[in-house]
This record gives C-alpha cells, sequence and structure tokens, in this order.
C-alpha cells in the first residue's frame, strides 16, 4: 500500500528545527493512521523493502550544526528530509523496517584535532588533510602522547599506527581528513533530525515494526563512514582493530529490496551503497537490482570556495547504476 496521504502533523516547515516529538499523540495517531487506511502489519508483507538513513543526524542536517551538508544550493540536506519525510509518509504501507544509522563520535577519536599535534603544540583545524609522508614521517603533525591511555594503547604502538593508518587511507578511499567535532554521543548533534524522528516513530507505531538503529563510528582509531565496514580493519603488525558489521549485511541480504537515503552523497551513502554492493557481488550478484538510492534524499558535501565533491558524487552514482543499482526518486512509485 504506497502513494498515502500525508499526515496532518508533518510541517515542512519545521524540518530545519530541532524539537520535542510528541511520542504520546504521534502513537495514538499512528494507531488510527492505521486502522483508517487498512495498513497491516509489517509481519504480513510478502515483499519485504527496508529503508536505509544514512546518517539523518542534526549534525549533518541543520544548518548551523558542525557539518551541515548545503550541497551547491546551501539548503541540500534540509531540503532532502522534506522529500524524505514525504516518502515515508507515502509508503507507510509498504516499508517493512526503517534502519537509521548514526554516527556517533567521542572527542579523542583519530579524526578529531585532539588526536594530533605539532611541533608548536597547536591542533590541526577541521579540513586538514593529513598525509603520511608529508605530515607523519616529517613531523607536522604526530600523535597527542596525551591521548594515548584513552585508546588503550602505548604510545610508542600509536606512533606506529598512526604512520600505518593515514598510509592505508591514502591508498583506499580518501586520505585522512581531519573534521571538526561532530555527531558527539550525547549531543544534540548526534540524534536524529526532530521531522525524521517523528517518522521513523510513526512508521513504527503504524507497521508494529522495530526501528533497528545502527550505531558507527565510536572506535577511536579508524573512521566509519561505511556502516558495513571501518576504513582501517588491521594494524600494523595485522593486528584487528575493526571488524566487517556482519550482523547487518547478512540482515540487509535478506529483504527483496533496499532503498538507501541520507547524508552525505559524497562520503557516508556512496561508501555504504559500495561496501553493500560489494558484499552482495560475493554472495549473489543477481541481487544488484534489490538496491535501490533516493537521489533526490542525498546531498554532496559542499564547502564554498574550499572544495566541491558534487561531481565526484554523481561519477560515483553514475558507477553504481551501471553496475545495477537503482537510482530514482522519492515521487517515484515502490
Amino acid at each position: 500500500m504506497s502513494d498515502l496521504p500525508i499526515p496532518e502533523h508533518f510541517d515542512p516547515a519545521q524540518v530545519d528545527k530541532i524539537s520535542r516529538v510528541d511520542y504520546a499523540n504521534r502513537a495514538a495517531e499512528a494507531k488510527a493512521w492505521a486502522e483508517k487506511h487498512k495498513i497491516p502489519p509489517a509481519s504480513d508483507d510478502s515483499t519485504r523493502i527496508a529503508l536505509l538513513l544514512v546518517d539523518c543526524q542534526n549534525t549533518f542536517c541543520i544548518p548551523g550544526h558542525e557539518l551541515f551538508v548545503g550541497g551547491r544550493s546551501g539548503n541540500g540536506a534540509v531540503d532532502d528530509n522534506v522529500r524524505l519525510c514525504k516518502f515515508i509518509y507515502r509508503n507507510l504501507g509498504v516499508i517493512t523496517e526503517i534502519i537509521p544509522t548514526l554516527d556517533t563520535h567521542t572527542a579523542l577519536q583519530v579524526f578529531h584535532p585532539i588526536f594530533w599535534v605539532n611541533p608548536e603544540g597547536s591542533h590541526p583545524a577541521g579540513g586538514t588533510t593529513i598525509i603520511g609522508a608529508d605530515h607523519v614521517e616529517s613531523g607536522a603533525w604526530k600523535v597527542n602522547p596525551a591521548v594515548a591511555e584513552s585508546t588503550g594503547r602505548d604510545y610508542e604502538w600509536l606512533k606506529k599506527y598512526a604512520l600505518h593508518y593515514v598510509k592505508k587511507l591514502e591508498a583506499g578511499r580518501s586520505p585522512l581528513m581531519v573534521w571538526p567535532y561532530h555527531a558527539m554521543l550525547g549531543g544534540i548533534g548526534h540524534a536524529l533530525v526532530s521531522a525524521i524522528e517523528e517518522a521513523v516513530f510513526f512508521h513504527s507505531i503504524a507497521r508494529l515494526a522495530a526501528t533497528r538503529f545502527e550505531i558507527k563510528g565510536r572506535n577511536p582509531l579508524t573512521e566509519n563512514y561505511s556502516v558495513l565496514r571501518p576504513e582501517v580493519a588491521e594494524g600494523s603488525a595485522g593486528e584487528i582493530i575493526a571488524g566487517k558489521n556482519l550482523p547487518l549485511i547478512e540482515h540487509l541480504c535478506g529483504f527483496d529490496r533496499v532503498i538507501v537515503a541520507g547524508q552525505a552523497k559524497s562520503h557516508c551513502v556512496s561508501w555504504t551503497v559500495q561496501d553493500l554492493l560489494d558484499e552482495i557481488r560475493m554472495r549473489d550478484a543477481s541481487r544488484i537490482s534489490r538496491i535501490h538510492i533516493l537521489d533526490d534524499c542525498t546531498t554532496p558535501v559542499v564547502v564554498p570556495g574550499v572544495i566541491d565533491f558534487t561531481d565526484a558524487a554523481n561519477e560515483t552514482f553514475g558507477g553504481f547504476l551501471k553496475a545495477g543499482i537503482g537510482i530514482g526518486k522519492s515521487t517515484d512509485p515502490l
């Protein structure tokens, strides 16, 4: 059952605002909504559809927050979330499960300023790129000795690991970027956008379907753009640093369709989709067509006058399309 009306409580003008969800009233409304529109429990679905929401959090989606994804329009993530909320409400009767990922950080992590220090004792600004040979081997940046204890490793190990880490990133998808503090666990930036949270909660009550929240990014020693795997899994001596999210991979592979939306198109969305594509290829390439991206519900990172990932993101999505992944709009029928 798709193309349902939009509930009256949804106000597109409030999507860029942080507010408390009125759970009691939304729950009563969702139950009545299901009865009125004869929406069955998700357990009755013959075709099982998962909606994977990548990092629809205040830190990325609310103007003025740490890493707001404005895109070229300057309002990208807000406009995306208006469309995404409408998509959820219109397709309430066919979305079996919603899986929001939550980028989750604390201060003393390898991609945050405090982790690094230069010979003068200063920390890199957010947006600084650290390259192995140019910065770590030369001594321009080194691991802050004071953070070693927080990682559970001694400083000599951490120094070796830091060089190994930046070189692994350079050989992989992207060099180490020192990000501003963002998505801080326990902070307002970590929370889902209020309008998205409300839509997800409404779906859970109306369809009697548990929301599956997925935490990513807590490991202090590696980035985790993708919810499915860390950027670096092993240390310089082959010791395990982090592993794949195998439970989620297997869970996603069990759906008839996986729809992906969220932020940012150029980073966490692209790398999550790439990892899912790789995992499905290893299992059964005929299932690649089960992945579908809502292209109007995701925006690339653009820092005006500094960097614009739009073209790179579009090129990546072009590769996904060639691989057999569906790419469409939130208004397309499911």
